[in-house]
């Protein structure tokens, strides 16, 4: 176990020491990680823009890897700081209207919509009480997430809405037709660097739902999942809700929009 100072002076220094080893601890790994890696790429740049005509295909290959490996390792070290950071960010909570959220949410993410059958479905989604930049990463990674794993589908279908429960109060849940686990390792789920399917499969990084349960955890929120294989997923959320908000319209109260009609 470890013990904690009784809130007080000595507490709130030992606190801020903390996190001021903490920062410099992440700025260490962001420059010390990263020099190698842009010299890895550099030089492997280099070698093909150089001396690429001197070199069997077999040789170029491998130097692809190396500089797809690097750019791989830059984007992973972004993911871990963003991470670190959740933890540390200032909130700045506030009445967040959910629906417009993910309205804003799927318009921002076309491209992985592109020459696809999709059908979005969105219920009622009651207001909450979040910050509303934290709250749009949460949406965003859940709707990506959804829109990787209903690739292996015709048509695919996702359902973004929201229940209550005696535990949670409000909770909101998106829901999928897609590829689905094996509840057996739903544990793993939410574990940075922790994936159930294969990479070559659905691309990722296994950092997306560990981001998500940090910002729903600073929330005072949980979240979980339930799925089975290849009968789609759905990952469920609870946040502190809020009784009256001014709600703006967006779309109906339930819609049901395919790729190419307007949200």
């Amino acid at each position: 176990a470890i013990a904690l100072n009784p809130p007080g002076a000595a507490g709130t220094a030992e606190l801020a020491a903390a996190y001021r080893e903490l920062d410099s601890f992440t700025h260490s790994i962001s420059h010390d990680l990263r020099a190698p890696l842009r010299a890895i790429d550099g030089f492997s740049r280099i070698l093909l823009e150089d001396h690429g005509p001197e070199l069997t295909s077999e040789a170029l290959r491998c130097v692809e890897i190396v500089r797809n490996n690097a750019i791989e390792m830059s984007v992973l070290i972004d993911s871990l700081l963003l991470l670190s950071r959740l933890g540390r960010q200032p909130m700045e909570k506030g009445p967040v209207d959910v629906k417009m959220l993910v309205v804003q949410a799927l318009e921002e993410l076309p491209g992985a919509q592109a020459g696809r059958r999709i059908e979005f479905v969105i219920g009622e989604l009651p207001a909450c009480d979040a910050d509303p930049k934290l709250l749009r990463q949460v949406v965003e990674n859940l709707l990506s997430n959804a829109l990787k794993y209903t690739r292996c589908r015709a048509q695919a279908r996702i359902e973004i809405g929201a229940s209550t429960s005696p535990r949670d109060g409000t909770v909101y849940f998106v829901r999928d037709n897609g590829a689905g686990f094996d509840m057996r390792y739903a544990d793993k789920l939410f574990v940075v660097f922790q994936r159930l399917h294969s990479a070559k499969d659905y691309e990722g990084r296994g950092v997306g739902l560990a981001i998500v349960r940090r910002i729903v955890a600073r929330h005072g929120g949980r979240v979980w999942a339930e799925a089975a294989l290849d009968q789609g997923a759905t990952f469920y959320f609870s946040l502190p809700a809020v009784s009256r908000l001014p709600v703006r319209e967006i779309v109906p109260e339930t819609a049901s929009m395919s790729k190419g009609a307007p949200l």
